[in-house]
């Protein structure tokens, strides 16, 4: 009996070490658990944060992306409608630039016309028969165009352009040669009561003009033509006693002679 009871005495006490030793292994390991929730639970909520966080940075991400892609589309429209007022630009210089040239064209011909009619107006410095005067284009064209005729030996036209030139110049710096040409040309054509009063008027306007005393001589002759002997006679004297060094003078000189 004594003995049933120490073994059941010693069995009590192995069952309660034997408790005793897992006891703690189980409290142990029931506090782990709360421990390792604990830091799970800390652990979502990192990730949870991370997450919001990475979410919100998306949502930023994404949301400055359009802004982005706005103000690019923004930045391209303006830089098409730069090129196109640009172009425009462009194509307004250039049809400026056509106008100009057509103006500068323009103004040259205008110019051209301008010049062209000033030298047809403008009067032209002439030296002609030792006499120094100013002449219009057209009055010398006029002079030119009888003293051809005449050189062609065309008396009647000759005559009939230097009647006109007196009749449209009657104070030109030409007069005198004129008056002395056609007297010559008048001659020519046998008209010499014409003759005579053409020389006449050179020798009554002009006394000291360079063709006076050919004029003089050749109004003799015309008189002489018209049997006019005693005004040759006339003539002749006054012409040798008026320009006693001419060469008129010496013919008149011989002239006279054979009248007397």
């Amino acid at each position: 009996m004594v003995t049933r009871l120490r073994s059941a005495a010693g069995l009590l006490g192995l069952g309660t070490f034997a408790l005793a030793a897992v006891w703690p292994l189980q409290a142990h390991a029931l506090f782990g658990d709360d421990e390792a929730r604990k830091a799970i639970l800390e652990l979502r909520q990192k990730v949870d944060a991370n997450q919001q966080a990475t979410n919100a940075a998306n949502e930023e991400a994404r949301e400055t992306s359009a802004a982005t892609r706005r103000s690019l589309i923004e930045l391209s429209n303006q830089i098409e409608q730069l090129r196109a007022e640009l172009a425009r630009l462009r194509g307004q210089n250039e049809q400026l630039a056509r106008e100009v040239s057509e103006l500068q064209r323009l103004q040259k011909d205008v110019q051209a016309g301008v010049d062209e009619r000033l030298r047809k107006v403008e009067p032209l410095r002439i030296e002609h028969d030792g006499q120094s005067f100013a002449a219009a284009p057209n009055e010398k064209r006029d002079f030119d165009a009888a003293m051809e005729l005449l050189r062609k030996s065309e008396f009647g036209p000759a005559t009939g352009a230097y009647n006109a030139f007196l009749q449209r110049y009657p104070a030109s710096g030409y007069r005198p040669s004129v008056l002395y040409w056609l007297g010559n040309a008048q001659y020519a054509s046998r008209a010499y009561k014409e003759s005579v009063e053409s020389h006449h008027r050179l020798v009554t306007e002009f006394p000291t003009h360079l063709r006076t005393p050919e004029a003089m001589l050749a109004m003799a002759n015309s008189q002489i033509e018209l049997k006019d002997t005693r005004g040759s006679r006339r003539t002749l004297e006054d012409l040798v006693k008026a320009h006693p060094t001419s060469e008129a003078a010496a013919a008149g000189r011989e002239r006279l002679a054979r009248l007397r």
